[in-house]
């Protein structure tokens, strides 16, 4: 039976039971009436740390309990968050923050800027693959007084003032994590934050409870009770969930996307893919650089022949995208399309695995490779699929191996795998979302969200380094137009989609999307009509 039909028999013949039972741990979870909401998390975060980990789930959910000093327009334009206005100094250098005077957080204490001061100076710079790239342009980060921060930049950095959204800049307690080992600090199971939510409960396998800050520092927010996410591992209960009405906020790709037109079309429900501009994600298959045969240009480009990007657009996505061409999205500042553009070509992937000696065997093998499965769901499992399924056209066998969210950022992150496919963030500006995959100083082990893959070439260092300093966005123009060259030339990764994501929602709920962080923001001005 096809997953369509499965779905409506659920709902029709057993009149939605099947959903209960989805919910039936002891929990009320909640429907709306009583100002909250019962939205889906996929797959169950590692970890809710936000300063410490930046992976989907824990950004969706570490974006209600933490606060970063700055949000962001559907523009890009910055707005007042933990800081309610700011000035920049002429030669662009000095950033002087004012901060909110009546923030809390979560035990009571006060924010203040001593906390800007230690989160960005500090602990940031220690976890935080993102955050160090930006704050090691500081010469200092000071605070003359409890409400006041100043950054003194080493060199003019352009897109500073888009650094500090919240999954890219999270601040963290200095009261809490001040002289520990950040990692295994026990606060890390209760995290605490300045935002409009905080955790209640956390029920491994079943579901994470956010309730109301009712000191929040915002008058009149948040306007909802409390927020439950229900971990739902199954794709097709969770399609099911969200057409029955026992969730209604769905967002990345929590459904598939086979599923994505028939939910978008239900009139309790709505379907937008805004609220993604910030992050503007660019899919592709990562290859291990260090192992052989990844180190040799000819594989990276045999495997890129045998890869079609309008298939996963098409067949895998549901039109949810478009072919990538390189590392820069088309969404974002400073892309140029004028670099190699790659055909499907199996014979011109055969003759290049020919000059490389990998010739056939009696079974028609010519390498043997494999592939570790990113746990976010049933779309990474076909990616994975896809990539095996194309790739034994040239003759290379790839076997699939799975692990769960935890064990696949410590696989990838630690450089022990061989080929996986993985989804970065642009940032709002390459400086930020896009030259930490391929900077050399960026080769970090343990750290995820890096140059994992182990990419160095010293004129893409240098091009992405004057980039960053240019007060001219013509000359950043160039730069970054000689390095999408070079990228696409060397092919470190296999860029194949600048994705979409579908945010669905039940129509009721209004101000959800609000910025342009979607998903991932606050919370605190949405409310049910």
């Amino acid at each position: 039976m096809r997953r369509r039909g499965f779905n409506k028999l659920l709902l029709g013949a057993g009149l939605g039971l099947p959903a209960m039972n989805l919910f039936r741990d002891g929990v009320a979870y909640a429907q709306g009436r009583s100002g909250g909401l019962t939205a889906i998390i996929n797959p169950e975060p590692p970890v809710l740390t936000l300063p410490l980990n930046q992976q989907i789930p824990v950004g969706t959910i570490g974006g209600k309990i933490y606060e970063s000093l700055l949000d962001y327009d559907f523009d890009l334009n910055p707005r007042p968050q933990l800081a309610e206005r700011w000035e920049v100094s002429d030669d662009g250098l000095t950033y002087r923050f004012h901060l909110v005077r009546n923030a809390k957080w979560h035990d009571g204490k006060p924010f203040t800027s001593a906390d800007v001061v230690f989160s960005c100076n500090v602990m940031l710079r220690e976890v935080h693959p993102r955050a160090r790239g930006v704050f090691e342009r500081c010469e200092s980060i000071t605070a003359p007084d409890d409400h006041t921060v100043v950054f003194k930049l080493k060199e003019p950095f352009g897109p500073f003032l888009l650094a500090f959204e919240t999954s890219s800049a999270p601040i963290a307690p200095r009261h809490i994590y001040e002289g520990t080992d950040y990692r295994k600090n026990p606060a890390n199971d209760t995290p605490i934050g300045t935002g409009p939510f905080k955790l209640k409960e956390w029920r491994r396998g079943s579901h994470i409870h956010l309730v109301a800050n009712e000191d929040y520092y915002i008058k009149g927010q948040p306007a909802l009770t409390e927020i439950f996410y229900k971990i739902i591992p199954d794709g097709a209960s969770r399609s099911v969930a969200m057409e029955s009405g026992q969730a209604q906020l769905s967002q990345f790709s929590d459904i598939e996307p086979f599923d994505v037109p028939r939910l978008a079309a239900m009139p309790q429900l709505k379907m937008t893919t805004r609220g993604y501009e910030f992050f503007s994600p660019v899919l592709w298959y990562e290859m291990n650089l260090r192992r052989k045969p990844f180190d040799d240009i000819r594989f990276r480009k045999a495997l890129r022949l045998l890869l079609d990007p309008k298939f996963i657009v098409e067949r895998i996505n549901f039109g949810l995208g478009k072919p990538a061409t390189g590392p820069i999205a088309s969404t974002t500042r400073f892309y140029d399309p004028n670099v190699t553009i790659y055909r499907t070509d199996v014979a011109a992937a055969k003759a290049l695995l020919d000059e490389m000696g990998l010739k056939p065997d009696a079974g028609g093998v010519r390498a043997r490779i494999r592939f570790l499965v990113v746990p976010f769901g049933e779309f990474w499992t076909r990616l994975g699929e896809y990539f095996r399924q194309a790739l034994k056209q040239g003759g290379i066998e790839v076997t699939l191996d799975t692990t769960d969210a935890g064990g696949f950022a410590e696989k990838v992150s630690n450089w022990d795998y061989e080929t996986t496919s993985n989804m970065l963030y642009q940032n709002g500006d390459p400086a930020l979302g896009v030259a930490r995959s391929y900077i050399s100083s960026n080769i970090r082990k343990g750290v995820m969200f890096t140059n994992t893959q182990g990419y160095s070439n010293k004129e893409v260092d240098d091009l992405f380094a004057r980039a960053a300093v240019q007060t001219s966005d013509k000359e950043r123009a160039a730069l970054y137009s000689k390095v999408q060259k070079i990228l696409v030339d060397d092919l470190p990764v296999l860029w194949m989609t600048e994705q979409q994501f579908p945010t669905i929602h039940d129509a009721r709920l209004e101000n959800l999307i609000d910025s342009a962080i979607g998903v991932n923001g606050t919370f605190g001005r949405a409310r049910w009509a």
